[in-house]
């Protein structure tokens, strides 16, 4: 079975995680709307629901690194002054799970784990 040792909410932070594999995305309780107001956020998410206070997919954490620039950190999505998750093998859940996130980076239950590995199957493997 899959471990998953550690969740992380969307948004990045200060202080860079110390732990790399698989992690838990966990969408925050509630809208942080000066986000909606970047054309690239809100093209994103146009016509897509919005969950909150919930676990909405996993992924491999393979790599966190300060911001190195725009010549360096290409991506339209790169946070300039922060630093950098490089997430890998991203799975949407198709239903969010409900949970309760915590600031900074939490250790989930497993059952919270079991429950969001039924409905990624495949991962199982």
């Amino acid at each position: 079975m899959t471990h998953i040792p550690v969740a992380h909410e969307l948004r990045l932070r200060a202080r860079p995680p110390d732990k790399r594999g698989w992690v838990l995305l966990h969408a925050a309780k509630q809208l942080d709307r000066p986000p909606l107001r970047d054309p690239l956020v809100a093209t994103a998410i146009r016509g897509r629901e919005l969950h909150f206070g919930a676990v909405i997919g996993v992924a491999r954490l393979v790599d966190c690194h300060p911001d190195q620039g725009p010549e360096h950190c290409t991506s339209p999505w790169a946070q300039r002054d922060v630093h950098h998750l490089v997430l890998a093998d991203i799975h949407e859940l198709p239903l969010p799970v409900p949970a309760r996130g915590a600031l900074p980076a939490w250790k989930p239950t497993q059952a919270l784990v079991d429950q969001v590995l039924q409905h990624l199957p495949d991962l199982r493997r």
